[in-house]
Order: structure tokens, then sequence, then C-alpha cells
């Protein structure tokens, strides 16, 4: 009856991480066999390993990133609080050298950082007033990514000497970034320039 009980108690790890106590079993701790802790419970003589007065083996890391880390080791599963961060995570997975629990931490990162740095865009229109002479003028300053969507004579309005001055209006449109990284892209000089214009109506 003895013997069924040791072999039940020695299934169970104490773990005293950063001073705070973890128990699970050797089970969980050997998900990955090449991994620190499964060295540890093993008793690797390689590893200089200490106990605290409880027996628990004492391990000098943050306990609050080391939690999800046995978590995963218990049900294969990333879950990380959002109070903490996915880099304090992938280090301590690289200090137990956690094989797949790294691999999952990483595309964790790379799925947030492309996230981050997607470019919202969105369709901006100006109408320009312009005489035939300013319609040149206006047509050399078109770059800075503005394009010409349509082009209209609405006939003269001024009448200054015997001939009419033609007078158009002139649509264009722009994409233009709106957040790039959490931050909000100004127009260039020239963009302004054509929002000024198309104030005029």
């Amino acid at each position: 009856m003895s013997n069924g009980f040791d072999s039940r108690k020695d299934k169970w790890i104490k773990l005293n991480v950063g001073g705070e106590i973890f128990m699970t079993t050797r089970t969980t701790l050997c998900r990955d066999p090449q991994s620190f802790l499964c060295r540890l419970c093993q008793d690797d003589p390689d590893l200089n390993s200490d106990k605290d007065e409880t027996g628990a083996y004492l391990i000098d890391r943050d306990p609050c990133y080391f939690a999800p880390v046995l978590n995963y080791l218990r049900h294969g599963k990333l879950v990380i609080n959002k109070n903490l961060a996915e880099e304090g995570v992938l280090e301590e997975a690289e200090f137990y050298n956690i094989t797949e629990l790294i691999k999952l931490v990483r595309e964790r990162l790379y799925e947030r950082d492309a996230k981050q740095s997607q470019v919202h865009t969105k369709n901006v229109y100006r109408v320009l007033q312009c005489s035939e002479e300013e319609l040149t003028q206006m047509v050399s300053t078109m770059s800075d990514g503005w394009n010409f969507e349509q082009l209209v004579n609405i006939g003269s309005s001024y009448k200054y000497s015997s001939e009419d001055r033609a007078e158009f209006l002139c649509v264009v449109s722009k994409q233009c970034p709106t957040v790039v990284n959490g931050h909000c892209n100004e127009p260039t000089d020239r963009g302004k320039v054509l929002q000024q214009r198309g104030s005029r109506m």
C-alpha cells in the first residue's frame, strides 16, 4: 500500500519559480523531452539544480511568465493574458527550450506585427475650378499620387473682353494612407496645394 502511495507522490513535482510555488506532474514537464524542465525533473546530473526547504526545485525566473509556459505543457495551447507581453513569453520558452512553444509564440508575434503594419487607405476626391490658362499649370503640378477622374467644361464665368474665358471643373482623386503603425499620415506639401485649390469650390 505504501509503495502505491510513494509511486503517486513521485508523479508530482513542486517548482519554486521566483518565489511562487507551482504544482504539476512529471508527465506534464516531460511533454518536450529536450526541455530544461524535463531534464530538471529527471534529475539530470548536468543541471545544477537546488531545492528549497520544502523540496521544490528553485528556478530564478518570473512566475507571471512561467504560468503560460506551464499551461502550454498541460494542454498544448498558447494562452497569454492581456497584461503579459508575447516577447516575455517567448523569452521564457527559449529559456526552457520548449521547441513547439517557441514556434507558436513567434507565429503569434509575426501575426501581431503584420496586423499593426497594415496601411489603411481611403479615396480622397477634390474638385478644382480653373480657367483654360490655369489648366495647363495644374497639369504640371498633378503629381504626388493624384489622378484625373473627370474634366467638365462649365463655359464662361467671366467676360473681361469680347472673348469668353473657358472655365473647367477638374475632378481628381488619390489613395491616401490614413493609419500606418497606428499613426496618421499628414498630406504632403503638393497634396495641401491641391486641397487648397479644391477649397475654391
